[in-house]
């Protein structure tokens, strides 16, 4: 009798499991998700209010000793991160004179000293804002405005990009601290020789007792797909969010992230800083991706988690094949932009990792993950997760660049198959905090009477398409921005930079395919001033001194109007 049950059982599962062929990825996924809610609901009801920093500070207690960062060859431990920490909080008590809801701004690469002066701000009540360190002159300065910030923390190496903008900053009464032990600069003062000299003691929780579900935790810049780079406000709700993905995606406490990411983004901060504390899990920083130089990390630090973009996966797959190439602990890929050509090669090349592609927005109000491991999917749709972030895609009218309504005004979702704008609910459970001191840029992403009288929807700005299984496709990104190596590069911006060089009367940029790369190249259609001729030399260094890398135009076309 137990044998014909047991037979019946397995023949029942492989029927399942034909007629529902992503019924147990999509089992795990739910689960993983109502296991994310359920300890964000105890969270939210705990006082003082649960944060990941307290996370971090249970984790120094459960394991102090505990690789936490490893950066080079140092390691790192839970304990001695929290101790380093403590001693860098306290410098900025004493000298900084921060209290609780000031907020500081970084400019710092990827190093160890980034993630322990976020623990430090955290646990002193401060919000952070993350400055991309590449940007230079009006463009650090308009980014540092737009925080509110009141304190600048820079790294020793960008103390001359800090000088470009210096004297606005003493205009505006902001304190610089370059981290080093000495500065000669009037309006800066060092920090690293304060940090030396203070007390590693623990810093008291009182003086953080007001930080609430709702209050700043970070500000992460996005030019999204309106213009100059914004402040998207990642409140502490917000922050858990992002550090619970990995989670979602498999992590496990005893896996090593490898964070070659810029930390000034939210892939690299949130899901993979934050991510590894929610795990209690091992990161390992690199300053730079380094496609020469992965594999080998992967290997002598026991990597098991990566983090991608679709550009880092194409070049590993362009470097010259190794017999040791499939020779790792990697089991598991987390990042977006993967094309599916890339992915079949990756694949086939480096061996069997999990490739978690996902998608979501800085400031946005939702994001999929593709749990079933479709290639060139970004995710699925799902009933579970519809029903808590709901969400639809519409359709767009690309010369209006505006969704398209119906008679009644209200908008129209597009059949399976169709292209359409994502638009997500915003709801008192799903909110959408915007950007900071912003207000014009926050009300141009929201979308009103969607489908009905009353109802409100963030605007993605990005294009999808559902298949006949349901999975989810990007498809492009719309409005004046274009995403080139990682990174979104503001076409005004550009823009406004070209015709502050002397010989060009107006320049028009715009994002164009190249074959063989992901995203979009910058191209700029330019006019000259009157009497004047093109001047090459001169347009390359104003552009190299005024913008980075990936937002220079690679071509220009000199027209005639």
């Amino acid at each position: 009798m137990m044998f014909w049950f047991i037979v019946s059982a397995v023949i029942l599962l492989f029927a399942l499991r034909f007629r529902y062929p992503y019924l147990i990825s999509e089992a795990k996924y739910a689960g993983r998700i109502a296991r994310s809610m359920y300890r964000t609901t105890k969270y939210l009801k705990s006082r003082p209010f649960y944060t990941l920093l307290d996370r971090f500070l249970d984790s120094v207690q459960k394991h102090p000793h505990k690789a936490f960062i490893r950066f080079q060859d140092e390691t790192h431990s839970y304990v001695q991160s929290d101790k380093q920490s403590n001693k860098i909080a306290r410098s900025l008590l004493r000298h900084a004179d921060l209290h609780e809801g000031d907020t500081v701004a970084l400019l710092l690469g990827n190093e160890p000293m980034f993630l322990w002066m976020w623990l430090a701000l955290a646990k002193i009540g401060c919000s952070v804002a993350l400055l991309n360190h590449n940007i230079r002159s009006k463009s650090l300065l308009h980014c540092f405005t737009c925080c509110g910030a009141t304190v600048l923390i820079a790294g020793a190496e960008l103390q001359d990009t800090v000088e470009e903008v210096l004297p606005a900053l003493r205009e505006q009464g902001i304190s610089v601290y370059i981290l080093t032990d000495h500065v000669t600069t009037e309006g800066m003062e060092s920090l690293t020789d304060k940090i030396a000299l203070a007390s590693d003691e623990p810093i008291p929780a009182d003086l953080r007792a007001n930080i609430t579900f709702s209050s700043p935790a970070a500000y992460i810049y996005t030019s999204g797909t309106t213009g100059l780079p914004k402040a998207a406000v990642i409140a502490q709700l917000r922050l858990w969010a992002m550090a619970f993905f990995p989670s979602i995606c498999g992590v496990k406490s005893d896996d090593v992230v490898y964070l070659c990411l810029p930390l000034y983004h939210s892939a690299g901060f949130g899901v993979g800083f934050c991510g590894a504390i929610e795990r209690g899990a091992t990161v390992v920083v690199k300053s730079k991706f380094s496609s020469s130089q992965f594999w080998d990390d992967c290997r002598k630090y026991h990597i098991t988690v990566i983090q991608y973009i679709g550009e880092t996966m194409r070049y590993l797959c362009n470097t010259p094949k190794r017999v040791s190439d499939q020779v790792h602990n990697v089991r598991m890929a987390i990042g977006n932009g993967i094309r599916p050509e890339v992915w079949r090669t990756f694949i086939s090349r480096f061996g069997h990792v999990e490739i978690k592609e996902f998608y979501g927005a800085t400031e946005g109000t939702l994001g999929f993950l593709n749990y079933a491991g479709k290639i060139g999917a970004v995710g699925r749709v799902n009933s579970f997760h519809k029903k808590i972030y709901p969400y639809a895609l519409v359709k767009f009218d690309q010369e209006q660049e505006e969704p398209v309504r119906n008679s009644e005004g209200f908008c129209i979702e597009v059949a399976k198959g169709e292209t359409g704008l994502l638009v997500s609910k915003i709801t008192q459970k799903v909110k959408f905090a915007g950007y900071a001191r912003d207000p014009k840029q926050t009300e141009k992403k929201k979308l009103y009477n969607v489908f009905e009288k009353g109802d409100v929807y963030f605007n993605s700005g990005d294009l999808f398409r559902t298949d006949h299984e349901n999975f989810l496709y990007f498809q492009d990104r719309v409005g004046d921005t274009f995403r080139w190596k990682g990174e979104n590069v503001s076409t005004n911006e550009v823009s406004d930079i070209l015709t502050m060089a002397t010989s060009i009367e107006e320049a028009n940029v715009y994002g164009v395919t190249v074959p063989g790369y992901e995203g979009r190249t910058g191209m700029a259609s330019i006019t000259l001033k009157k009497d004047h001729q093109f001047e090459p030399d001169a347009i390359f260094s104003h552009v190299t001194t005024y913008l980075p890398s990936y937002a220079r135009p690679r071509m220009i076309r000199i027209q005639d109007f």
